[in-house]
């Protein structure tokens, strides 16, 4: 007499997260309702259950519980730099989008930030830059409006000469910038001076154009990267930076 098996069959989904330097507290998951799967084995030949989406990231990996409680719960875009360490200049820029099935991550950008690294509590000339999370309200450049649905200011102000710490020339570094909303005035300007903690706290902190080296403070990354992320961030969608050295962004 020959013995039947049963055999049990499960699918598991894998779904990918995917002038510089010179939000509500949220529940720590920001997750999407579960959809409801069947966790009884099937018999052989019969369809996979239905996996949930719990299988889904919760939140952005490499964020922990301090700083994922930052993140406002109605952000679908939140822009996070990964510093390479505490006294790096080095980082990585991903866009996370939120999805009905969890948090989808784009392409790692290497990028730049202040020369010194990053700090905690950024004071104006301290070379680092500042460690949180912070909005992503209006954008400008050198350059016309690209196309964003960011408020956009474009005028010469934002003519950069000189050169970087590195002797490279800064020339096109702010053909297109986008304000991060450390100690400035959301709704203004990248070139609005309005400075809410002091002066002495800084400010002038953007997204801009990569010269080729360390920044005052500001996170550079390629023009058509740049580009790219002015196109695609979308105010209806709260978008967000998060950033900080690796092991910050981590607490």
């Amino acid at each position: 007499m020959i013995t039947l098996r049963r055999r049990a069959a499960l699918l598991a989904a894998s779904l990918l997260l995917t002038g510089c330097g010179g939000g509500a507290a949220a529940t720590p998951e920001h997750r999407p309702a579960a959809v409801a799967a069947t966790d009884t084995p099937a018999a052989s030949g019969t369809p996979a259950p239905t996996v949930s989406v719990e299988a889904a990231p919760r939140r952005i990996p490499g964020l922990g519980t301090r700083t994922w409680a930052a993140v406002p719960q109605d952000a679908a875009q939140v822009v996070v730099v990964t510093g390479r360490g505490r006294d790096s200049p080095l980082s990585t820029v991903v866009l996370y989008r939120r999805t009905a099935a969890g948090w989808q991550a784009g392409e790692n950008w290497p990028a730049h930030n202040a020369l010194r690294g990053w700090s905690d509590h950024h004071m104006s000339g301290d070379l680092r830059s500042p460690i949180g999370v912070h909005g992503l309200t209006d954008a400008g450049g050198l350059l016309r409006d690209p196309g964003t649905r960011l408020s956009y200011d474009h005028g010469v102000g934002f003519t950069s000469p000189g050169t970087g710490f590195e002797g490279e020339p800064l020339r096109g570094s702010f053909d297109y910038v986008i304000a991060i909303d450390y100690n400035r005035e959301p709704g203004t300007s990248p070139l609005d001076w309005t400075r809410p903690l002091g002066a002495e706290r800084g400010g002038g902190i953007w997204l801009h154009v990569d010269h080729g080296g360390p920044t005052h403070g500001c996170v550079s990354i390629a023009e058509q990267h740049m580009k790219e992320l002015l196109l695609v961030l979308d105010p209806a969608l709260h978008p967000v930076v998060v950033m900080g050295d690796h092991a910050s962004l981590a607490r």
